[in-house]
Order: structure tokens, then C-alpha cells, then sequence
């Protein structure tokens, strides 16, 4: 691991931050406009079969071996993990809780990263930059979405409210733990986009039980989808999907988890300003403080990386 440290190159490594940080900001926006077309087992089955199939294809196009048994087990596990709980629990939980609640709840993956890699332990829980950097940046998504949590805790909360509230603990919990074992059981026989592409493989499988139990293959009318939920399905696979997860899973083998983690609480920061560039949502000062107090705790946490830079 410390080879790919130190051959990757530091443009492609602020590239792949840029695509993780940027994409997968902009999905809460995506996720919640193809959920207007499509119900959320199908929309999880459908998203990440058609990107899986398609990475795997190009894979095999281009003459890698993707039938690497090992490399199906342990995509297995942690696509699972990640995409078939994590992401899956986000994109259930959207159709009836704000997406503020929803990215302050994703969020704490970030802090979920320090406290599940115990090999790390000592080196993370000791260094006060990454500490600090990992509560001030939680409490600034929290002032981000402040107004968003007081109007949604104001209002009664139906069962189905606070069942999500519950399963966005464990989401994170899940992305942090798949990320993870990803990270640790490095796969030498394939390449990441083998890897990639059966973890999202996968997880679609993952959603098909959901799907038949409610009944969403019976009940869904394919041809009354807008076009606005097909587009928005397109980029959730092409560029969320393959473009930005592709960079992830090449991310946590080449830095520190607490460093990949960082996209937690810049992906909040980019929904808020994709919904003042598309909707007539205004910004106050909280949110401007709260957006200022995240980028300084990624700086915070990236900051014992710069030192040794020097």
C-alpha cells in the first residue's frame, strides 16, 4: 500500500477528489428528481446493474480477465456494504426526509472512517488536526442544515420518518465498513474498474428482494417515467455511478481513509450550492458560516499530509 502511496500521481489524486467531491454532491439533487420516476429497490437495481454491466463489458473489451474469483468475493462484501446498504438506505429515506437531514445523518461517515480502521487507531485518534477536524466538520454540516432539521423535528413524524431517521445510523456505519474492508483486501489480480464493477454488480442484487416485496416490478408503469427522471437516472449511472465511484475505490488504495473520507461533508456543501444555482433557495449567514467551517475541517484533516509534504 505504501507504493501506491507514493507512485500515484498527485494530479490524478486531486482529480479523482474533484470528481468525488463535485459528482457525488450533485446526486442528492439527481437521486430525489429520478425518485419522481422511479420507485427506490428499482432505482438502486436499475442504477447500478446498467453501470455495473457496462463497466465490466468495457473491462472485457478491453481484454482483462473480470471472471477472478476472488476478486467477485471480495467486490461482494464490500459493494454490498457500500452501495447496496449505504446508498441503498439514502435512497429510500429521500422520499420522505429533507435531503438536509438525510446529509447531516451521511455525514458522520466520516467519523465512522476513525473509529472503524483499528489498524489506524493510534495514529488518527493521536493526531489532533485530524480530531478536530473530523467534530468541527460535523458540526458544520450540522449549522449548514440547521433550519432544515428544526422544521423537520417541529412537524410529527410518521413511522416511516422515524424508521429512516433510525436506518441513517446504521448507513453510514455500513459505507464506512464496506469502504474499508475494500480498502484492506486489495484485489492484485484484477484492476479497479473489475473491482468496481462487480461491486455494483453486486449490490443491484442487493435491491431486487425490496423490489418484488413491494412490488415495484408488478405496480411500476415504465412508460409514464418522465424524461427528467431517465436523464437524471443516466447521470446517477454514468457519472455517479462509474465516473465517481470508479475514483473512489481507486482513492481509498492510494490515501488515508480519514483523507477520502473528507468527501462526507464537501458533498453537503455542493448540494446546498447546486440548489442556490437551480432553485430559488436563499442563503443566510448560519449557512454561510456553516460552509466555511467545513472547508476549514477538511483543511484541518488534510493538514498532517501537507506538513509531511513540506
Amino acid at each position: 500500500m505504501a507504493n501506491l502511496n507514493k507512485t500515484a500521481s498527485p494530479v490524478m489524486v486531486y482529480f479523482a477528489f474533484a470528481i468525488v467531491y463535485i459528482v457525488w454532491g450533485s446526486t442528492y439533487f439527481f437521486i430525489q428528481k429520478a425518485l419522481a420516476g422511479f420507485p427506490p429497490f428499482i432505482l438502486g437495481a436499475f442504477r447500478f446493474s446498467i453501470a455495473g454491466v457496462l463497466m465490466l463489458s468495457w473491462c472485457k473489451i478491453n481484454g482483462e480477465d473480470i471472471f477472478n474469483l476472488k476478486t467477485i468475493k471480495i467486490a461482494a462484501v464490500s459493494g454490498i456494504l457500500m452501495l447496496g446498504l449505504g446508498n441503498g438506505i439514502v435512497i429510500w429515506v429521500e422520499q420522505f426526509i429533507p435531503s438536509g437531514l438525510v446529509a447531516i445523518m451521511v455525514a458522520s461517515a466520516a467519523i465512522w472512517f476513525v473509529i472503524l480502521d483499528k489498524s489506524h487507531w493510534k495514529e488518527n485518534l493521536s493526531n489532533k488536526y485530524i480530531v478536530s477536524g473530523l467534530v468541527i466538520g460535523f458540526l458544520g454540516v450540522v449549522l449548514l442544515f440547521g433550519g432544515q432539521i428544526v422544521q423537520a423535528l417541529d412537524k410529527p413524524q410518521s413511522n416511516l420518518q422515524i424508521i429512516g431517521m433510525v436506518l441513517l445510523v446504521f448507513g453510514p456505519i455500513a459505507w464506512a465498513g464496506g469502504s474499508l474492508y475494500s480498502k484492506y483486501h486489495p484485489t492484485t489480480g484484477s484492476s479497479v474498474s473489475v473491482n468496481t464493477g462487480w461491486q455494483m454488480l453486486m449490490a443491484s442484487l442487493a435491491f431486487l428482494p425490496g423490489g418484488f416485496l413491494k412490488s415495484e416490478f408488478k405496480l411500476l408503469d415504465w412508460r409514464n417515467i418522465s424524461l427528467d427522471a431517465w436523464l437524471s437516472i443516466v447521470y446517477l449511472i454514468l457519472f455517479g455511478s462509474i465516473v465517481a465511484f470508479s475514483a473512489y475505490v481507486w482513492l481509498l488504495k492510494v490515501r488515508p481513509a480519514t483523507q477520502v473520507s473528507t468527501y462526507a461533508y464537501v458533498n453537503p456543501v455542493v448540494a446546498v450550492l447546486l440548489s442556490l444555482t437551480f432553485t430559488n433557495e436563499v442563503i443566510g449567514l448560519t449557512q454561510i458560516i456553516g460552509l466555511v467551517i467545513i472547508l476549514g475541517s477538511v483543511l484541518l484533516i488534510n493538514l498532517p499530509k501537507y506538513k509531511s509534504a513540506g
